[in-house]
């Protein structure tokens, strides 16, 4: 195993730096993971945006990561082993002691690191994670493949567990970006009649092709009045980041309706009390999940061939992924990959 490695690291607000780090030797609980790729989510820009230039050393961003275990700390798992190909999601691993914990809830650990936040994440060759927050990745995905499902996948394939409705009720999704593709194909798959509503006839095509059954332009159209016409959606999925479109969506969802949230925002959600309270409609908000939902999320893309549709640019090139996903010019998410391959020859020597 080399004994550095390279990272891409937020030295400067906004601003990714290409650096040699000595390569670390995990503590109890942990593995070390040579990455082998690693997706670009909207959280990573926040995260460098928001970076502390104070912290030594500083961040590195990514929370899609796929790699293979190259060491383990003491404690961990006999599950876990040598070579094993593994994933990390945004929540990086839960304590097994807090109350949430004890109550079996682990994506709501008190003391859970947000991987790329509060602790070091995959723009890099190696990553120390904890065990607690491992994901065993299926052969039959290659880790570009893998990367996204790990965030946008898990994401999108909870929240359309927990929407309430049933095969063959009507679900709308609002945001056809990096999570909504992957919703208009696991909604599909489940068995609802989707709605895809975005902005712009330009990803109309994508949209349809993705398995929406019906596309809305928002800028075009009263996607409300729409929805109204179909006798309402069971659930509307949002993952955009406006509330005054998802609240204006409200009166679209069918009694008893849900509305999902997957995008916190930053503007609360205007809500007439009586549109809840008259049909008996709600809100829930959903957060991506633990690592036993996304191995089912990455077995469930298996069984019906969902795959994200990805852009790969090699690690150093990081500062181009986070500019294209700023500008949104991705169909549909960016993934990063260590280039060239690391040897795993060595591993276990």
């Amino acid at each position: 195993m080399k004994t550095t490695y390279r990272a891409m690291q937020a030295t400067r607000l906004g601003l990714l730096e290409l650096v040699e780090r000595k390569t670390p030797v995990p503590d109890t609980g942990q593995v070390l993971i040579a990455v082998e790729a690693c997706g670009v989510c909207g959280a990573d820009a926040l995260d460098v945006d928001r970076a502390d230039p104070a912290l030594q050393p500083p961040r590195v961003p990514g929370h899609e990561v796929v790699g293979r275990i190259v060491a383990l700390g003491a404690g961990v798992p006999a599950r876990w082993k040598l070579g094993q190909r593994v994933g990390v999601g945004r929540l990086g691993g839960h304590c097994t002691e807090c109350t949430q914990c004890r109550q079996g809830r682990f994506q709501l650990c008190e003391n859970q690191p947000v991987v790329g936040a509060s602790c070091d994440g995959g723009y890099a060759e190696m990553m120390l994670a904890r065990s607690t927050g491992l994901v065993a990745i299926p052969d039959e995905l290659r880790s570009e493949e893998a990367a996204p499902i790990l965030c946008a996948g898990i994401a999108t394939f909870n929240a359309l567990k927990k929407c309430g409705a049933q095969a063959g009720d009507t679900v709308a999704i609002l945001g056809i970006g990096g999570l909504g593709h992957m919703a208009l194909q696991y909604a599909h798959r489940m068995g609802f009649k989707v709605i895809a509503i975005g902005r712009g006839e330009d990803i109309a095509a994508d949209a349809l092709a993705l398995g929406a059954h019906v596309y809305i332009d928002n800028r075009e159209e009263d996607a409300t009045a729409r929805l109204k016409s179909m006798g309402g959606a069971q659930a509307i999925m949002t993952m955009i980041d406006h509330a005054d479109s998802v609240s204006a969506l409200l009166p679209g969802l069918a009694p008893e309706g849900r509305l999902v949230v997957l995008n916190p925002g930053k503007s609360p959600l205007q809500v007439p009390a009586g549109l809840l309270v008259g049909g008996q409609r709600s809100i829930v908000g959903s957060i991506t999940g633990t690592p036993y939902d996304n191995e089912k999320a990455l077995n469930f893309s298996v069984l019906v061939d969902v795959r994200p549709r990805i852009e790969i640019l090699p690690l150093e090139r990081a500062n181009e992924a986070l500019g294209k996903l700023r500008s949104g010019d991705v169909r549909f998410r960016m993934v990063l990959t260590t280039e060239p391959p690391i040897d795993h020859a060595g591993i276990g020597d």
